[in-house]
């Protein structure tokens, strides 16, 4: 959008306006462009170093939370910035987002989905990631239209609304019962086990955790 390019980037509009030929491909030495672009893979990159830890010890729902919330910061900041720092600093905080959902969604899909409908779930999501960026290319093409130039605001903001699902809903699930046993929460497993396959949490209340899980697999 030329106008976001000529609040951040002038220099670049600049080179886009009176470049010749068709491809405009590396074409533009803009360092804080860069940065802008590439801060977000590798602040993932290094999250992704020490988020699987945080992710056993915590557990699958409150990384997933921790990814939401970093999420919704750096959408904040993305679109309510003043200056390249602020951009910078909310795709840091996006970064950070994708290496803790991208973690620890998969794995609690896994762990707490149906064994038959365990590669389903996990395809889908990999459906929703490609459904939400075309639908990141439609906000865009919208926004862009809009008349004030504000519409860059909006493409980069309304990436809150994602996040807040994330966020809210991670406060709701419980968490795994892998990752509760892990944690020597045995009683909050049980009950997780039992209510995922419809047992009766009664009946096996006060029992060790392994007898309810072989009968889980029995079922």
């Amino acid at each position: 959008m030329d106008m976001f390019l000529e609040k951040f980037f002038p220099s670049v509009l600049h080179h886009e306006q009176t470049a010749q030929g068709t491809s405009q491909y590396c074409k533009f030495n803009s360092q804080p462009l860069t940065a802008f672009t590439s801060s977000l893979y590798l602040a993932a990159l290094i999250a992704s170093l020490f988020v699987a830890s945080f992710t056993l010890a915590m557990g699958r729902k409150w990384s997933m939370f921790g990814g939401g919330v970093s999420f919704l910061a750096g959408a904040t900041l993305n679109g309510a910035a003043q200056n390249i720092a602020m951009l910078v600093a909310g795709r840091v905080l996006l970064g950070i987002g994708v290496a803790f959902a991208g973690l620890s969604i998969p794995i609690y899909l896994s762990e707490l989905a149906p064994p038959r409908l365990r590669g389903m779930l996990n395809i889908v999501l990999q459906l929703m990631i490609t459904v939400g960026i075309f639908s990141a290319n439609l906000v865009n093409f919208g926004a862009a239209k809009i008349k004030g130039g504000w519409g860059w605001r909006l493409s980069l903001g309304l990436a809150a609304v994602p996040a807040c699902a994330i966020t809210v809903g991670s406060i709701f699930l419980p968490d795994s019962p892998n990752s509760l046993i892990n944690s020597g929460r045995h009683e909050e497993a049980r009950r997780v086990l039992c209510l995922l396959v419809d047992l009766s949490v009664s009946r096996y209340l006060g029992k060790d955790i392994t007898t309810v899980i072989l009968s889980v697999i029995h079922l």
